[in-house]
This record gives structure tokens, C-alpha cells and sequence, in this order.
């Protein structure tokens, strides 16, 4: 498993040992694998595999030997990229080997962007002129400070077998409890992932939610995480300690989220990563301190034309979440409301593309709920983990794999004419300039600018639309830029979570209807080719201006010979739009209808038509034929 930053586990640890010819690389392997002084070694060992029992972590390890030519530096370049943790060696006899750690060896895994932790490691100790005695930590002070990768700096030797189980050690450590991703150097302090994880499991154990942890609340929290109990002389004595530290770490009720950073942070300082890391993991965090796959029950798609979305139980307690998170109660979230319900998270999920802009806010940045729950429903829809664990981290606590629902597929939909859906996708295709862009700032609510903008990425527009029954549906519109079409239809599955397709055209510009009329026969056709059929719409734009005579003409005329309904007249400027989103979301709920008939696609219908008429004939040529040999046979029989 490579380079340290994984959502998973380590099942083993893989160690590349570098340094320069004559360092004493093979050796120190050889020491370790035989736990005793080779005579002689190769120049290259092969892999050495440490049992799972070689360390207290029961993991085992593969011990990777490097070459030092020039000529091979390809290979150790390789294994770096492959590293859990690099230890990288000198000799003790050498100066210049030392040095070469410093002005070349560190330098280089730096350009390499090794994420891998490094330890610094001294062989052939035994071999040290004894007049040139130096403290370890008066040599490598200066690589520390330089080098913040390096976690750990040893000297051993191989032939007396000193210290050499101890470099394989740290060097495992640092790969299966890596400081990094704990603490910041620069600020000297916890880093903010690894505080947010912290505060998440603080807050499961504060069930009154007061802010404090009781004695009770903390021994909760210690038999969960160790599977042992305190006593209470024992919670006493660490309350103690945490006062002693930081004042405000405990106070008339308990003790606060400062106390249960500063536990945390005595760890550390006694260089117990491995407590810390057992405390983390237990709650489900990786080495990059996000929620670990196989802690993200997600439903598993069996086709590519299935979504996900959240389940009456997740949207219920998303509501409830709301009104606790609302504290002034003006049905509004303000921004720094926003960011406190998702402090107990790796990072606010909302503050960057796609969700950032995608869902009706006030001109002051405040969300409401109808906001809030199309966010959700967005991020559910791209990227079902990631909601499952922003879900967790808010504080869902039923069981997660009821929180999320897996859709039937589209192409099942179909054939049964109707659809249970509650969230629905409509692809936005037109020329630019045809008015893409104002109909997903309409759904947002957001009033009609006459400034324009290209737009060059994929963008996103969710919000909650009412229907005449009452009921209400979740409607997602994905911008697709016109010059970024072939390249999204390159991608034979591009369609398959689309359930309506809008093609926009400006009403007033006779070139825009015609490349709306190009875009939809080249989207309708991919999707023809690979299985995705869907209802797609006309939407002609622009509604105020003048129309372009022949547009409208030709517009109800192509309607017509591709068996869709005419173009829906609209005017975002004048605030008219037709009830367009409602219309968008009829058609996604008759998933059967408004589905175009290009020529392309006659075409193919004609062609399986008769291909099924021809296997039919086929099939009842061969029956005739085999009726008649076996008349021919009984004839046969009865004439001898």
C-alpha cells in the first residue's frame, strides 16, 4: 500500500531502505531477517517478509533493498512511490555518507514528493573511530528542523545487533501511527483535521450536549475506546493532570473539549502515537483522518443508470439538525452557523465547487432550509460516501446504512412508466449565450443579470420544487458547457444518471436553434448507442426579445418529427418562466414519454425491427423444415 495517506488500514507495512554504496543497507536487512551478522551478503537482496509477530502491531513487514548505481536509480525511484516508510542509511565510519543524507538523499525524496515518513539511520556504529565521539542528536538537530519528515533519527549495528530491531520498529510505527497527521510543527499545536476528528468523538459522548464530559461520560468514552473501564480515583488524578495544564480544561461539570485536547496531547508528548491512532481508529478514522471506507455502509450500484439518495430517516434528522443548528430560530443558517455544524468534520464540505454556488442563498450568504436539503441531496447524488460520512460527522448516530437509498434504474423506470424517485437530474445542453446559465441562477431564485460570463466548467443548480399535488422533488440541473460536450459524450456512461435532457436555445438567434437542434441529435444519439434513453425538452430562452422568424416555425415542426412536446417559450429577464421547472420534472416522472425519435435512431429501430422479423422467419423456416423431415420420416417408417 502506498505513501501513508489512505482511508484504510495498513495489512502490511513496506519499507524501502536507501543511502549510498557501502551504507550498510544489505546488512542491516540480513541482521534483521536472521537476527544475527552475515558474513557475507549479495549485492541486492530480494524482498525480506517480517511475520505479523515481529512487533507488538502484528502487521507484518516487507523489507525492500535498493541498489546504489546510477543506472538503477529508476527502480529505487519505483519503490519510493510504493513506500510506507523510507529509512534512509549512512555509515558511521564515513563522514561524507552523512553528509549525502542532508545534500542529497532528503533533497531528492523531497522531489520525489515521498509522502512516506523517513527515518535517518546510522549503521556500522561498531565502526566509529572512538576519538570522534558525538552526541546523535548534536548531528541530526539540523536535519530535523530542515526535514520535517523525518520522524526519527538511530544509530545501530548490524554486527553487534545493536539497535537494529529498534530501526525496524520506528520505522513501522511511523507508517501505522504517523505523527504528521496529528501535528503541526509549524504551529506547534494539533492539526485541525486531527481537532475536528477529536471534537466528533468528544461530542458522541456528550449526551446531554452541555459541552463538558462527566465522570460517567468519560468512562464511557474509555471502555469504548479500550475496552476497559476507570476507576474513579483514576478519573480524578486525570482531571488533575488536565487542570494542572490548561485551566479551562475542567470545570464544575467535567471536563471540556480543551481537557479532552490536552489527554490527547499527553500522548503525544510521551510519544504514544499509538494510543492516539487506537482512540481514532476505533471511531472509524485512516490515516488521513477522514471516515475509512469499510466505516461508510454505501448502498452498491449494479448499474450505472441507478442513484442514490437520502432516506425519509436521513432527511428527517437533517431537518432536526437545522433547528438545533439555527440558533437565532430565523429559519435561515448564517455562514459561521454553516461552519459549527460541520467543525467535527475533516473540512466544511460546502465551501468549494460543485455545492459552493449550488443552492438558493440570501444576498447575505444565509441558507435556508429548502437550501440546506437540496446541498444534501446534491452531494448524496454526486458522491454518496462523502455525504455518509458528513452525515456521521454532523452526528448521525442510527445505524448508516439506513440513511441512504439506492433507486431503481432508470432504464427499469422506463418499462414500468413510472419512477419512485425523489431526486432528478436534468442535463443542460446549449450554444453559449443561449441562457444555460440564468436557468440554473432562476432555480436558485437569484435575480436575472445582464452581465455575462462564459461558462467553462460544470455547474450545478439544486432546489426543492412544490407540485400542484403537493408533494415535493428535488430537482438537480448540470450546466454542460458547449465546447466541453464531445469530450463529456466520450465517457459511454456520461448519460446514465440523467433523467431529463433540456436543450436551451436563444429564441431571438437563428444560429442558437440550430445548435441546440445539432447538440440534442448528437447527445440523443450517444445515448441511443449506449443504452441511456431519456425525455429531453425544448426550451426556447430569451422569450422577450424578437423571435427569429424561421426558429419558431422550424421548432414546432421538429418537435413534431422527433415526437417531443414544443419548446417551452420562457423569459428569465421578465421574471416568466413558464413553470418550467415543474415541466422538468413531469417529464422526469414519466420516464417513457418525450423521448426523441432522431433519424439516427429510426433508423436503428428499423434495422432491429427487421433483424427480429428476420430471426423470426429464420425460426419458422426451421420449424416448417423440421415438421417436414419429420413427416418424411414417418412416411418413410410406414412404407417398410
Amino acid at each position: 500500500m502506498a505513501n501513508n495517506c489512505n482511508t484504510t488500514i495498513l495489512k502490511e507495512v513496506r519499507i524501502v531502505i536507501v543511502g549510498d554504496k557501502s551504507a550498510g543497507k544489505t546488512t542491516l536487512i540480513s541482521a534483521m531477517a536472521s537476527d544475527s551478522f552475515p558474513a557475507t551478503v549479495p549485492p541486492l537482496l530480494r524482498p525480506t517478509h517480517l511475520p505479523s509477530n515481529s512487533f507488538t502491531d502484528s502487521v507484518p513487514l516487507i523489507l525492500i533493498d535498493t541498489p546504489s548505481s546510477v543506472g538503477e536509480q529508476g527502480k529505487v525511484v519505483e519503490e519510493l512511490k510504493r513506500a510506507d516508510s523510507v529509512i534512509v542509511t549512512y555509515a558511521c565510519d564515513n563522514t561524507m555518507s552523512f553528509e549525502r543524507v542532508s545534500t542529497h538523499w532528503l533533497p531528492q525524496l523531497q522531489k520525489l514528493e515521498v509522502k512516506a515518513p523517513v527515518l535517518v539511520v546510522g549503521c556500522k556504529l561498531d565502526l566509529r573511530d572512538e576519538s570522534r565521539q558525538v552526541s546523535l542528536e548534536s548531528l541530526t538537530t539540523g536535519i530535523m528542523n530542515q526535514f520535517r519528515e523525518v520522524v526519527t533519527c538511530i544509530e545501530c549495528s548490524a554486527a553487534t545487533l545493536y539497535q537494529v530491531p529498534e530501526v525496524f520498529y520506528f520505522a513501522q510505527k511511523a507508517a501505522l501511527h504517523p505523527v504528521d497527521p496529528l501535528f503541526d510543527y509549524d504551529t506547534n499545536a494539533l492539526t485541525d483535521r486531527c481537532v475536528r476528528a477529536l471534537r466528533r468523538i468528544f461530542n458522541l459522548f456528550d449526551y446531554n450536549m452541555d459541552g463538558t464530559l462527566t465522570d460517567h461520560e468519560v468512562n464511557e468514552f474509555q471502555i469504548r475506546s479500550f475496552g476497559a473501564s476507570l476507576q474513579q480515583p483514576d478519573i480524578t488524578q486525570l482531571k488533575t493532570m488536565v487542570l494542572r495544564n490548561v485551566p479551562e480544561g475542567v470545570n464544575s461539570l467535567g471536563l471540556t473539549f480543551p481537557g479532552f485536547i490536552e489527554i490527547h496531547n499527553m500522548f503525544l508528548k510521551k510519544g504514544r502515537t499509538e494510543t492516539f491512532w487506537a482512540v481514532l481508529r476505533k471511531f472509524g478514522y485512516g490515516n488521513d483522518l477522514k471516515l475509512r471506507d469499510d466505516f461508510l455502509p454505501v448502498p452498491s450500484k449494479k448499474a450505472s443508470d441507478q442513484s442514490v439518495e437520502l432516506s425519509g430517516a436521513a432527511i428527517e434528522f437533517l431537518k432536526g439538525v437545522f433547528r438545533l443548528v439555527d440558533t437565532d430560530k430565523d429559519q435561515l443558517l448564517r455562514p459561521a452557523e454553516v461552519d459549527k455544524l460541520f467543525d467535527a468534520a475533516p473540512e466544511s464540505p460546502w465551501k468549494d465547487a460543485p455545492y459552493m454556488d449550488a443552492a438558493e442563498t440570501t444576498d447575505m450568504g444565509y441558507i435556508s432550509l429548502k437550501g440546506f436539503l437540496s446541498r444534501w441531496a446534491l452531494m448524496t447524488l454526486l458522491d454518496p460516501r462523502y455525504s455518509l460520512a458528513n452525515l456521521i460527522c454532523i452526528g448521525y448516530r442510527d445505524n448508516p446504512s439506513a440513511a441512504l437509498r439506492l433507486t431503481s434504474r432508470r432504464s427499469e423506470d422506463r418499462k414500468n412508466q413510472k419512477t419512485e424517485r425523489n431526486v432528478f437530474q436534468c442535463y443542460v445542453f446549449g450554444s453559449k449565450t443561449a441562457g444555460k446559465s440564468a436557468l440554473l441562477r432562476a432555480l436558485l431564485g437569484r435575480p436575472f443579470s445582464n452581465d455575462y460570463t462564459p461558462t467553462t466548467v460544470e455547474r450545478y443548480a439544486a432546489n426543492i420544487i412544490e407540485l400542484i399535488a403537493g408533494t415535493k422533488k428535488t430537482l438537480i440541473l448540470r450546466e454542460i458547457p458547449e465546447d466541453e460536450v464531445s469530450n463529456f459524450l466520450s465517457n459511454k456512461d456520461c448519460l446514465a444518471a440523467c433523467d431529463v435532457a433540456a436543450f436551451v436555445h436563444d429564441s431571438s438567434d437563428g444560429y442558437s436553434w440550430k445548435r441546440s437542434i445539432d447538440l440534442l441529435e448528437k447527445v440523443v444519439n450517444q445515448g441511443e448507442l449506449t443504452g441511456h434513453r431519456f425525455p429531453s425538452l425544448l426550451i426556447a430562452a430569451k422569450d422577450d426579445l424578437t423571435p427569429f422568424p424561421r426558429a419558431v416555425l422550424d421548432s414546432v415542426k421538429v418537435a413534431q418529427e422527433l415526437k417531443i412536446d414544443a419548446p417551452i417559450r420562457l423569459s428569465i429577464k421578465s421574471d416568466d418562466s413558464n413553470n418550467v421547472y415543474s415541466k422538468i420534472i413531469n417529464a422526469a416522472e414519466h420516464p417513457h414519454l418525450s423521448i426523441p425519435e432522431t433519424e439516427f435512431v429510426r433508423k436503428r429501430k428499423q434495422h432491429q425491427q427487421l433483424l427480429h422479423t428476420f430471426i423470426f422467419a429464420l425460426a419458422g423456416a426451421a420449424m416448417a423444415l423440421a415438421g417436414f423431415t419429420a413427416r418424411r420420416a414417418r412416411a418413410n417408417r410406414n412404407s417398410s
